[in-house]
């Protein structure tokens, strides 16, 4: 882990403390769902309300135009049960002001959606609305938020350069978490929704054997010249530029069958009844043997994404028995994404035989390809 002041490191007691969290959670329905995202920065919180600091949240919650682009008043309702805080429907205006100004030692106060602010995605904008606001206000800046620090905006790299900044303990776990996983002997489990981000992982770790599942399983697959049917088109719209360089497909190890929906429930198929006119929704139960079986001898594991869909029972399979494989494991394993880390709980993973289970995706893939995040970057 890179040198960076902790929390030990501040003189807190009444001072305001500008601390980045990343709230950004699944909401079904209009509803925002109670997540580990949310209740991670908590004890970042508590620690600094101790301390006697003035405490300024700063979170975003989708993206404008998104459907889960919500104000983060229900976030503030929920984390009420937790820890006392109070919530301002403003970021920079006279009404969020007023709120920090009136804050007094041990208080919270959670603002809106960074997001809603555009200068949160042109982070060195001359006259930057948020930093021509709110530096002002306030004495420090935290970043507790890791699973955010790969992009370049304003709440995530701007800050630190005009007061003292910190990283809060979530972020120092994280960081330490992914220290402690041997990169030179680890299996790679990448599934999930994001493919861009398994390639760029394959393509960085030369040596590792990947276990293929969730999107990139096809992907793969589809890469080497097999034909889907109405998966070709899926993966073609979900952003797949990425190429897997070199020889690193010979490390690969690809599914035998997968599980799709067909006259009302589940069947298995393998390759060979291929193409289909159905998507994908699971590895099938050959690959799950297999790479159980690969799980359950590796000494370290990175496991990253889900196996399928897991929006119904019968599309969990595959996730939840490479989870119970990797609970029964030996090797120190990271489990990666909140969706992931969500299925541990509701598999009923004991998390004391699991290493490390991070809230971040995409900027742990980063970090791990050795890839500079710019908020590290920017508290260094």
């Amino acid at each position: 882990m890179m040198k960076f002041k902790t929390l030990d490191n501040v003189d807190a007691k009444g001072k305001v403390s500008l601390v980045r969290v990343d709230f950004n959670s699944d909401i079904r329905n209009g509803k925002v769902i109670l997540s580990d995202r949310l209740l991670g920065a908590i004890e970042t919180i508590k620690e600094l309300r101790k301390k006697g600091a003035k405490v300024v949240l700063i979170a975003h919650q989708g993206r404008p135009g998104s459907v889960d682009y919500l104000s983060l008043k229900q976030h503030a309702s929920l984390l009420n049960k937790y820890i006392k805080l109070k919530f301002v429907n403003d970021v920079i205006g006279d009404k969020a002001k007023r709120e920090i100004i009136a804050l007094k030692n041990g208080e919270v106060l959670l603002l809106d959606n960074v997001r809603s602010i555009k200068d949160e995605f042109f982070p060195d904008k001359k006259g930057n609305l948020l930093v021509k606001n709110l530096v002002p206000l306030i004495d420090f800046y935290v970043n507790d938020a890791f699973s955010v620090s790969h992009r370049e905006q304003t709440s995530i790299v701007t800050f630190p350069k005009f007061v003292p900044s910190f990283i809060g303990r979530l972020m120092e776990k994280e960081l330490e978490g992914a220290d402690k996983l041997n990169l030179n002997n680890a299996l790679l489990v990448l599934g999930g929704s994001k493919p861009e981000d398994d390639v760029l992982l394959v393509n960085s770790l030369s040596k590792n054997k990947v276990l293929a599942n969730g999107l990139f399983g096809p992907y793969c697959l589809m890469k080497r010249g097999v034909k889907f049917g109405k998966e070709n088109k899926v993966l073609k719209n979900s952003l797949m530029n990425g190429k897997i360089v070199g020889n690193v497909e010979k490390r690969i190890v690809t599914p035998k069958d997968f599980g799709i929906y067909r006259k009302g429930k589940r069947i298995d198929i393998g390759l060979d009844n291929l193409p289909i006119v159905e998507e994908i929704f699971d590895i099938g139960p050959e690959t799950i043997a297999l790479f159980s079986k690969e799980i359950l001898k590796a000494k370290s594991v990175f496991f990253k994404g889900l196996s399928g869909l897991c929006h119904t029972n019968e599309f969990c399979i595959g996730t939840r028995v490479l989870l119970k494989a990797l609970e029964y494991s030996k090797a120190y394993s990271v489990v990666c994404g909140g969706h992931t880390t969500t299925a541990l709980d509701r598999f009923n993973i004991d998390r004391k035989k699991i290493g490390h289970a991070s809230l971040a995706g995409g900027a742990l893939v980063h970090y791990l390809a050795g890839k500079k995040l710019p908020g590290l970057e920017a508290l260094s």
